[in-house]
């Protein structure tokens, strides 16, 4: 481990020499004096004097450097049988009128703006135009409940909304504009305008005086300039899936960002300007932000944006076939994504036919990868197969084989090993480090490395009381793991109430929220039970009110409706089962690591505060079933 070692331990050692080097790399309008901000520790700012415009990173000085005809963003949409290519000069004009007509509508620096939208072209503009004035973007998933929309409206107060007006998938069109409509209902706060693409397959009835087309918005404009910010100033908010209560707004700055993201594609993936990079990702998540959006167009790559699946658009070999076509040579998805590719062709035979030979490396992330996917994706491709971890807290990795430093082997069920920059400790309930081969909780030293998350939107003590408080001095990841006598991480799954379904974290308790709501339930729990696709499947449990006359299969329908509702196709609950108990502890706490492990038959100790044994005992069959 020479180079990762000595890049590693200089990151430690000299954090401030190490990221100024790294911020050599980007186009500053005034460059960073100050590397570090620590005198509101524990919430510190990377490059606290420096001031610069990511859009202008992103497309403009790669325009001016003389890659204004290299292709920046490809649009493949196999459910709409299209393909697109914009190049750097496209992309920045496009980019550049769209701000025009934001700035029209009274967006400007600090504004913030919601983006709601398919995967498509419009969506990168959006964001990058957001960038280009300075304003926050905060994209919400397409298709995301109306309850859910609506609370991250209350949050962010944006002066514009910009949706599209349908998703498309392979069997059927997903109208959003009801969901728009009634978020905007359940919405205290209400924006100025809404901005709506319309899409062809569905067009979207526009409210008088609020909506405007984009087209109309676009051709009223003229192209806005970059506008420089403080490299602490916001980039975008980016609300945590299903959580309870008020959302939690995880902030990017901009200096940090763009300085993390630049060096993570060169170090981490090795990826490089001209390079082909795909992340088969969701501009909702934060793959979707940091590895289709930002670190490419920050590194002068080519990115790819897919609206697809990896299966049935039209069958196994989507991937293969993208990879072919656009010469792609760094892919990133999900394990769930390549399960599901496995699961429907198990011998590889959809990948005959297709030249995949520009294809160097392929990294999997969002979820743990299982040491079967590994194999298989490595054999059939011929590529290697790197494992990484990250949060959307980070919005990059914390843990991968460092490629473009070092090539590291890799491990079946192991991320490798921590990346510079990130102090990653293992400890034990005191805080004191455990020894290699020992679980304990996952920490990070703080400060964490640029790029990380410098707090939550509009509310420090809720980011120092979530993260920094249990473990002083280090953040608090919420996944538990352990290192081996040769310093590779093992991350074994969260410790808190989120689940991972297809890369996706969700809350059980934002499931729970909504059970409880319906009016002939009286208790109820949702727990992350095993699934060889998707990493893990939420299940619910409900025991109902005195007095409940209705038929249960009836009332199970309705529960996965109302989840469905509230917290969007994403939650994946599909099954509620009617239970006469729920076993729990004396001081009245629902044993649901218990419930979790005899669901995924892995011998799970029952606690010798159990109130009633019996209630379990009743409860196997179902469990197991």
């Amino acid at each position: 481990m020479g180079d990762y070692r000595q890049a590693y331990e200089r990151s430690l050692r000299d954090p401030e020499g190490f990221w100024r080097e790294a911020a050599e790399a980007i186009d500053w309008d005034s460059p960073p004096g100050r590397i570090l901000d620590d005198g509101a520790a524990p919430i510190y700012r990377w490059f606290p004097d420096a001031r610069l415009n990511t859009c202008h990173n992103a497309l403009d000085r790669h325009v001016a450097a003389g890659r204004g005809e290299q292709a920046a963003l490809i649009h493949d949409s196999p459910v709409t049988g299209t393909v697109r290519t914009y190049s750097y000069r496209e992309l920045r004009d496009e980019v550049a009128l769209f701000a025009g007509a934001l700035r029209r509508l009274g967006v400007g620096p600090g504004d913030r703006v919601v983006i709601y939208m398919a995967m498509i072209p419009e969506a990168v503009i959006a964001m990058l135009a957001c960038a280009r004035l300075g304003a926050v973007h905060s994209v919400v998933f397409g298709g995301f409940g109306a309850a859910e929309l609506a609370a991250r409206i209350d949050d962010a107060h944006p002066t514009v909304i910009v949706a599209s007006s349908c998703g498309i998938e392979a069997s059927r069109v997903v109208e959003y504009q009801p969901l728009l409509a009634r978020a905007l209902e359940l919405a205290t706060y209400q924006p100025a305008h809404c901005v709506i693409l319309q899409r062809p397959q569905l067009l979207a009835d526009l409210t008088p005086g609020r909506d405007v087309a984009w087209a109309d918005a676009v051709a009223a404009a003229e192209p806005a300039e970059c506008v420089p910010v403080a490299a602490t100033d916001p980039l975008y908010i980016l609300y945590t899936s299903g959580t309870t209560g008020r959302p939690k707004g995880v902030v990017r700055d901009n200096g940090g960002h763009a300085v993390a993201l630049r060096w993570s594609m060169s170090a981490i993936f090795a990826a490089g300007p001209g390079d082909v990079f795909w992340a088969a990702s969701d501009v909702g998540w934060v793959v979707g932000h940091s590895y289709i959006v930002y670190a490419p167009l920050l590194t002068g790559a080519t990115t790819v944006l897919y609206e697809g699946k990896p299966v049935g658009t039209p069958d196994a070999g989507a991937f293969w076939r993208v990879v072919a076509q656009h010469r792609v040579n760094v892919m990133f998805t999900a394990p769930t994504a390549i399960r599901a590719v496995k699961k429907e062709d198990p011998e590889g035979k959809l990948l005959t036919g297709h030249d995949v030979s520009s294809l160097r490396l392929l990294f999997l992330a969002g979820e743990r990868l299982d040491p079967e996917t590994y194999a298989w994706a490595g054999e059939r491709l011929g590529v290697p197969v790197i494992d990484n971890w990250w949060q959307t807290e980070t919005g990059w990795p914390i843990a991968a084989s460092p490629r473009g430093l070092e090539t590291l082997p890799t491990r079946p069920g192991s991320p490798s090993v921590p990346v510079p920059g990130y102090r990653v400790r293992v400890v034990d309930p005191s805080g004191a480090d455990v020894p290699p081969g020992e679980d304990g909780s996952i920490v990070i030293g703080l400060p964490l490395p640029p790029g990380c998350l410098p707090t939550l939107w509009q509310d420090d003590e809720r980011y120092v009381r979530s993260y920094l408080s249990a473990f002083p001095g280090n953040y608090l990841t919420g996944d538990g793991g352990r290192f081996d006598a040769d310093g590779y991480l093992y991350v074994m799954g969260r410790t808190d109430d989120v689940i991972n379904v297809a890369g996706h974290r969700l809350s059980t308790g934002a499931m729970e929220e909504v059970l409880a709501a319906h009016p002939a339930v009286a208790e109820c729990a949702v727990i992350g039970v095993h699934d060889p696709l998707k990493g893990q499947l939420p299940r619910g449990f409900v025991v109902l009110k005195a007095g409940f006359a209705g038929q249960p299969e009836q009332l199970s329908a309705e529960l996965v409706a109302m989840v469905r509702d509230r917290i969007g196709p994403v939650a994946a609950l599909r099954r509620v089962d009617v239970v006469p108990g729920l076993p729990k502890t004396r001081s009245g706490k629902i044993l649901r690591r218990t419930m979790r492990g005899i669901a995924d038959g892995v011998p799970e100790a029952v606690p010798s505060t159990i109130e009633d044994p019996a209630v379990l005992d009743a409860l196997r069959p179902i469990l197991t079933d």
